[in-house]
């Protein structure tokens, strides 16, 4: 009887996971994302303004309070730094993913696959050029996309302590990504507070 318990349950997370695939297209619940990676420099800086730019105002209060328990909890030892580090990157990130009205089910780890529009979307802002995503999307997609890939350019450096500039950016950033993927509905956080992500 307990064999055929656990065949069932097996086949039964066999079938969740096939009905219910991971996306891999999304990249900033990964701690590899932007938003984690700006959460850590927010950490390593004690400057929460690294990571205020990825969530809507209305967020901020939360997202400070979780930020001084965990800067406070660093200290406690290098546990409690792991701890503290992990709860603060999986509430940005939950804030983040909330305010583009999107679920979120976890910090997923570095090293996830992604889509590989995104990676070569991060290689268009990094390059400051389109050519990663060559032959990836439509050529009519492609002069739009300029257009974004220049909002994203001009914006990306502000000072980290100009939150609105950040968020500007993020805007630019997400318009962009959206673009890339072929999902242009835009977020509802950043379509309120003038952003994307």
């Amino acid at each position: 009887m307990t064999l055929l318990v656990v065949l069932v349950a097996s086949a039964a997370a066999l079938l969740l996971v096939l009905l219910h695939p991971l996306r891999a297209a999304a990249h900033c619940d990964t701690m590899d994302g932007p938003t984690a990676l700006d959460g850590r420099r927010a950490l390593e800086a004690n400057n929460l303004n690294h990571a205020l730019k990825w969530v809507a105002p209305e967020a901020e209060e939360e997202l400070r309070e979780v930020f001084d328990k965990s800067v406070r909890a660093r200290v406690l030892g290098a546990d409690a730094r792991e701890v503290a580090d992990r709860w603060f990157l999986e509430n940005l990130v939950r804030l983040h993913r909330a305010g583009e009205g999107a679920p979120f089910a976890g910090l997923r780890p570095s090293g996830v696959p992604v889509d590989p529009r995104v990676a070569a979307a991060d290689r268009c802002v990094e390059e400051g050029t389109l050519q990663p995503l060559a032959g990836l999307v439509p050529p009519d997609r492609l002069p739009e996309l300029e257009k974004r890939l220049t909002a994203v350019l001009e914006r990306k450096e502000h000072d980290v302590d100009d939150v609105e500039a950040g968020r500007a950016f993020v805007q630019a950033y997400v318009s962009f990504f959206k673009l890339a993927e072929g999902e242009d509905e835009g977020h509802a956080h950043h379509a309120r507070a003038g952003h994307h992500d």
